[in-house]
């Protein structure tokens, strides 16, 4: 019934806890390896039949006129808004028809759509409402600066669907769907997945059609594009009983349309193997919502199936898809479970991590890689990741480098195209690149120095940074167009065009806001005001900037992090010689890091919740991109900032659980179009 909600209770069996949040978007059967070799099979890129039709793969040959006709940011579904990018474009000169493309991970988060393992950068394999080995869909693939588009023109002729751009945003309605039926079934639905850990909660449909999933708390909510039976939003069962799973849905009892059972406290939600967990349906003409929780210590993963078109819902320890995608030259997307094992315990006890990284070649012609921040203007601020990449209009990017949460400032080395923004702090680990492809991880720090007209050397003990100490700081012009004192009683010493033109005092912090002058910078004394008066006004000076090694200043891209995992294929942490708190060096987290190979391939990586348990400690994070082939690795900021984005969406985490950070590394790309 229309705005009805009902509850059916289901029993869901349960194993042991595990505890981790993934992008519930690709949260389809898991095809597990505890290998990062190349994948032996592959899905070709060829016509395949589709939903029972033939549809082409439509790979224009003639790449030199792709005319964009209109392109826009988020996608109405039914009436129903998603953030997602998509595109329009005519192929060729004689060809008229309106192309439609929408970026890859949007797909997945608009139709419910899973990427297919492919090395064709023309064609996507997919799997929805299909079977992967005999029945894949195969979409033809365009690339810009910022997204890899799925054309979904034959797909959307196939199933009736009306396509129309409205400004920003592309309309997609569709023709009417049912839910059916629905049931829990025993059997296993993919070939080499792991066994079920609870009984599939199974929907029947009458046709494909798109749904999206979404998580809040424990709670997974599904919602699909369809409308479902009065006789199913009718059915419960009662609190102990159990379904049957010949039958369906058995010992249903009918209830008056406004009996509603009530929900049971949340404590209550399947805490235990056999105890009922409560489904709540809500229809109306042409949506149906499922929601569930989740059982305690288990994963949801949700995927479609043909022949009878259905959606499956289920829980399992572990739910993520294998990847090895190909997405640009230059740029491949991978995710996979790695196992490494316990030195260190006389059992040599394993586990299993869910990885997700990207593979760059930093020589790659077109591509470009650069530190980003939220904020060009200034570096006071953080944003989501998602935000950030959009802003800077990257391809792919991971979250970087350590800041101040409160004053939302950097802590670490952030350089780019050969100039300091926020200068290294303690020695702690940094990665350095250039327009050549070299790459270099190791310790570093920088010596700065103002030196006056009168041979005084003063020692610069940061530079745009959120670390306070004693002495001078310097602040320049990318800080923004003004600095408001970080500390009480500091003393400002404004330089223009290489000439100290004021001093004055801040009084107390977060006050009184002094401008930094276009031609020069600000020096803000703290602690030792006698160094005043080795700055009088009409001073000449001049700023050296020396990093230690000598050989990071090859590099101009440079970003800080720490500690340093790997020198050489060999674990060399030791995170208390870059000053991290004995918290941080003896917490299991969700983690980042970033690693080059001896091939020279950058690698780009987050590693979630352990199966059974919590994230990598930073040893363990050590031992994953140890084996994942790394010569040397730098570890990032992590726990809730990890985030790995790629063409619209965050590969590695639904986007409202990643917090905000100051900083990344973004990937550029200028495809030939």
């Amino acid at each position: 019934m229309p705005g009805r909600k009902h509850q059916l209770y289901l029993t869901l069996s349960i194993v042991p806890i595990i505890a981790t949040s993934l992008w519930l978007g690709q949260n389809a059967i898991a095809s597990l390896s505890t290998s990062v070799a190349i994948p032996q099979q592959l899905v070709p890129a060829k016509p395949m039949t589709v939903l029972s039709q033939q549809l082409p793969v439509s790979v224009p040959n003639d790449t030199s006129f792709q005319r964009n006709l209109r392109q826009g940011n988020q996608i109405a579904v039914n009436g129903r808004i998603l953030p997602v990018a998509w595109s329009q474009r005519q192929l060729s000169v004689s060809d008229k028809t309106i192309r439609t493309g929408i970026s890859d991970t949007g797909l997945m988060r608009t139709i419910g759509a899973e990427l297919l393992s492919t090395w064709n950068t023309t064609a996507q394999p997919v799997q929805w409402f299909s079977q992967p080995q005999t029945q894949p869909l195969i979409l033809a693939t365009w690339l810009t600066s910022q997204y890899r588009y799925l054309d979904i023109t034959d797909l959307a002729t196939a199933m009736g669907w009306q396509l129309q751009a409205d400004g920003t945003t592309l309309r997609i309605n569709l023709p009417p769907a049912k839910l059916q039926d629905m049931r829990q079934e025993q059997r296993l639905w993919r070939q080499n997945s792991p066994a079920s850990s609870s009984l599939p909660i199974v929907f029947d449909l009458d046709r494909p059609t798109p749904w999206q999933v979404s998580q809040e708390g424990n709670v997974i909510k599904v919602t699909i594009d369809a409308a479902t039976d009065p006789a199913i939003l009718q059915r419960t069962v009662p609190g102990n009983g159990t379904p049957s799973i010949e039958s369906g849905i058995a010992d249903t009892v009918q209830t008056q349309p406004d009996q509603l059972l009530p929900p049971p406290p949340a404590a209550e939600l399947c805490p235990i193997p056999q105890t009922p967990c409560p489904i709540n349906l809500e229809s109306t003409s042409n949506q149906t919502t499922i929601r569930t929780n989740i059982p305690s210590g288990l994963r949801p993963r949700v995927w479609s199936l043909s022949n009878p078109y259905r959606l499956v819902i289920d829980f399992q320890p572990e739910t993520m898809v294998e990847r090895d995608i190909v997405w640009a030259t230059g740029l491949r997307y991978r995710q996979q479970y790695i196992e490494i094992k316990d030195a260190s315990s006389e059992k040599q006890v394993a586990s299993r991590f869910p990885v997700v990284w990207l593979e760059i070649n930093p020589r790659q012609p077109g591509l470009t890689i650069k530190p980003i921040w939220s904020n060009p203007s200034t570096l006071v601020g953080i944003a989501p990741l998602i935000q950030t990449a959009q802003q800077w209009q990257v391809a792919a990017a991971i979250n970087a480098g350590f800041f101040n949460r409160n004053t939302q400032l950097p802590l670490g080395a952030i350089r780019r195209d050969g100039r300091w923004l926020s200068s290294p702090i303690l020695n702690r680990g940094a990665i350095g690149w250039n327009d050549f492809g070299e790459v270099k991880i190791g310790h570093l720090s920088v010596e700065n120095t103002i030196v006056t007209s009168g041979g005084e050397r003063l020692p610069v003990t940061a530079v745009n940074s959120g670390y306070i100490q004693p002495g001078i700081a310097l602040h320049t012009k990318e800080w923004g167009t003004t600095y408001t004192p970080l500390s009480d009683n500091e003393t400002i010493v404004a330089i223009g065009n290489n000439q100290v033109i004021s001093q004055s005092p801040a009084g107390s912090a977060g006050q009184t806001p002094f401008p930094i002058p276009p031609d020069g910078y600000l020096l803000v004394i703290r602690a030792k005001p006698e160094l005043a008066d080795k700055l009088a006004v009409g001073t000449t000076v001049r700023y050296e900037s020396v990093p230690v090694p000598a050989e990071f200043v090859r590099y101009s891209q440079i970003l800080g992090a720490g500690p340093v995992l790997l020198q050489n294929r060999q674990i060399v942490l030791d995170a208390k010689a870059e000053q991290f708190r004995d918290s941080f060096v003896a917490e299991s987290a969700v983690r980042s890091a970033i690693a080059i190979t001896a091939s020279n391939t950058l690698l780009i990586v987050t590693v979630g919740n352990r199966t059974g348990g919590t994230g990598p400690t930073l040893r363990e994070i050590a031992q994953i991109v140890q084996q994942m082939g790394a010569v040397d690795a730098l570890n990032l900021d992590g726990g809730s900032s990890t985030s790995l984005y790629l063409g619209g969406q965050l590969l590695n985490r639904p986007p409202g659980t990643a917090a905000r950070v100051h900083n990344g590394i973004g990937i550029f790309l200028n495809p030939r179009l």
